[in-house]
């Protein structure tokens, strides 16, 4: 029997809620009716790299832990 796994079944916690929650809240704050879910998947890989990287780390590539995911969809939401 195979077994697959996918982003979609995979729960990351980050010490301050849900991985998958952050990035809901995110685009809800952006107030777009977008389905996130789609995009977010696209680009969960780069999220979770800077997520996985210490405060001193992130400083060192000019980002707070807050701007990761505005960086990371930054082509599609710019400031």
């Amino acid at each position: 029997m195979t077994t697959s796994t996918t982003a979609e079944n995979v729960m990351i916690g980050m010490g301050r809620g849900s991985l998958r929650a952050r990035i809901d809240s995110y685009f809800t704050q952006l107030g777009l009716g977008v389905n996130a879910a789609g995009l977010a998947r696209a680009r969960l890989r780069e999220i979770i790299v800077l997520e996985s990287q210490s405060d001193d780390r992130l400083a060192e590539l000019g980002l707070t832990r807050e701007q990761i995911l505005p960086h990371v969809f930054r082509d599609l939401f710019g400031d």
